[in-house]
């Protein structure tokens, strides 16, 4: 087992291919593991078992992390969040592993429409991390969607059963 781990994340070369054929030079890979690897997401979770303790609580799937905090003062959540970055990128550059630039955002989640759309100010690396009104996070949408259908059919039962109930009412003799 340890055998096929070295191998597939050592002597890994790619080739950069445009759109018009043009190949780039054969470049080795020094870390990381294949995309989309069935493994991938087990070896981050082996490989990242002692995350350091955060003010937040963290959240991972597959090997994707979030961190979230939740409190009835918007000023709170900011200084918890922006105080478990460094933490985390300190955390992650022990052990050599990126932070995707790209996909860290902060984003809100409320009730209220109006308070979803509150942009955060997290900061990290003296860097206000990008607002996001609508992140992407794996399995968060899937689980929205499961939610929703879930909901759709209570809610028609519920109708159904309302209907029936007013009828019956509507049927007896006042």
């Amino acid at each position: 087992m340890v055998y096929m781990i070295m191998e597939m994340v050592s002597n890994r070369r790619f080739t950069l291919t445009t759109g018009n054929g043009q190949r780039s030079r054969l470049r080795r890979l020094k870390n990381g593991v294949p995309q989309g690897s069935v493994l991938a997401p087990r070896l981050f979770s082996i490989y990242t078992p002692d995350l350091p303790a955060t003010i937040s609580r963290k959240y991972a799937y597959a090997d994707d992390l979030a961190i979230m905090h939740a409190d009835g003062d918007w000023l709170a959540v900011e200084g918890a969040l922006s105080k478990d970055m460094p933490t985390l990128g300190e955390y992650l550059q022990t052990w050599k592993l990126k932070l995707s630039t790209t996909k860290t955002v902060s984003a809100v989640f409320h009730l209220t429409n109006k308070e979803a759309k509150r942009e955060l100010k997290v900061n990290f690396n003296n860097e206000t991390l990008p607002f996001c009104s609508e992140p992407k996070y794996l399995g968060y949408r899937r689980h929205l969607e499961s939610l929703h259908k879930k909901l759709t059919s209570r809610v028609a039962l519920l109708r159904r059963l309302a209907g029936v109930l007013e009828q019956q009412r509507c049927e007896q003799p006042p």
